[in-house]
């Protein structure tokens, strides 16, 4: 079964679109926010932890994986599915943005990659062939092409160069890729260049990939700027194929985004900081391990119904924490996630009703009180 993409409704104001996402391991509502299960779980949650909160398609990440436990002993196990118990969706990562992240423990041709493993210094090559072979073998439902993502900030010269190699390298994964029952998406590069995102879209639209992913953005540039890409690119990718924006997951950037027609996000965010003792809330973030939560009784957000809000104060969250129990952790990663689903799930609905305007205006309005 392909992957394939139902436009349902446009916002009549924005560029805000509610849609649906078929796929070999379920249909799934747009706009969508992925968890991230790097290696292959997401920190400290069990898939039924998961659905029950209603997560649909989760990521996790080609570069961890090809390095340990291998791709080779996920496909023997029976694909990612099976090894980590998940039955809905998957994607997955090229690996290229944590290449790139390596800096001097990497070296970039026009072959691919050579790299050293940032745990144990081995030396390894990824190639746009390789990472596709490893993410068919881990038989994800979604696969991305390889791309080099343009660090901020980058000359144009710079820029062009990484873009028209991206596409090249777009070509032979798509040559490489032979899984039906997979979609392989292009991702468009550019930098901040107007003229190179507009490049990458055309020539990777060209190329008939059945989604379409926006790298290169939230990797330091301003959100303005952010956002200014996306009006640019938005609009020239088409309206019939997912729109996909790497690495954003908090809700201000969840709700712009939107605004501007992306339906599916990822981001390591809501569980990274959790481990920090940071929630998110409807009137923005707490930092629960503060000394002035000590006697606060209240729960994390009164207007949230997660398992964390419904039975415990923050407290004895912060107790937990500030004792380093494992049990604390786990809270405020259920709180943040089940936080973040839901608010994807009202901001849809905010569409099909055709009031995302006024979602938004009442986000802002609490949010940054």
């Amino acid at each position: 079964m392909a992957v394939t993409y139902e436009l349902i409704k446009r916002c009549s104001k924005t560029g805000a679109r509610a849609g649906r996402l078929y796929t070999p391991h379920g249909v799934f509502d747009t706009p969508i926010f992925m968890p991230v299960g790097t290696q292959a779980t997401v920190k400290a949650m069990s898939p039924d932890e998961l659905k029950a909160m209603g997560a649909g398609i989760i990521l996790s990440n080609t570069y961890h994986l090809y390095l340990r436990p291998g791709h080779d002993l996920v496909a023997e196990a029976g694909g990612l599915h099976k090894f980590m118990q998940w039955d809905r969706g998957i994607l997955t990562d090229s690996g290229g943005f944590q290449v790139f992240s390596l800096g001097p423990l990497r070296k970039i041709t026009e072959d691919g990659v050579t790299f050293r493993s940032h745990i144990d210094g081995s030396k390894h090559f990824l190639s746009p062939e390789k990472a596709t072979e490893v993410q068919m073998a881990l038989g994800s439902d979604i696969i991305m092409a390889f791309d080099e993502c343009v660090p901020f900030p980058a000359d144009h010269e710079y820029a062009r160069e990484s873009t028209e190699r991206t596409t090249r390298w777009a070509e032979r994964c798509r040559e490489a890729h032979t899984r039906n029952d997979q979609a392989l998406f292009g991702i468009v590069q550019g930098g901040m260049y107007k003229d190179l995102r507009a490049m990458s879209a055309k020539d990777l639209v060209s190329l008939d990939f059945p989604g379409y992913a926006i790298g290169g953005l939230s990797v330091g540039e301003p959100k303005t700027l952010m956002y200014e890409m996306l009006e640019h690119t938005v609009p020239l990718l088409p309206e019939n194929k997912p729109r996909y924006l790497m690495g954003v997951g908090t809700p201000d950037c969840l709700v712009e985004g939107v605004m501007r027609g992306i339906d599916m996000f990822d981001c390591v965010f809501p569980t990274r900081v959790a481990r920090n003792g940071t929630v998110m809330t409807t009137h923005g973030r707490l930092v629960v391990k503060n000394a002035e939560f000590a006697r606060d009784f209240r729960p994390i957000d009164p207007e949230c119904g997660c398992y964390a809000c419904k039975n415990f104060s923050r407290a004895y969250i912060r107790h937990l924490l500030k004792t380093e129990e494992i049990f604390g952790l786990r809270l405020t990663t259920t709180h943040n996630l089940h936080f973040l689903l839901n608010f994807m799930r009202e901001m849809r609905n905010s569409i099909l009703e055709d009031r995302f305007l006024a979602f938004q205006e009442e986000f802002w309005a609490h949010y940054r009180k």
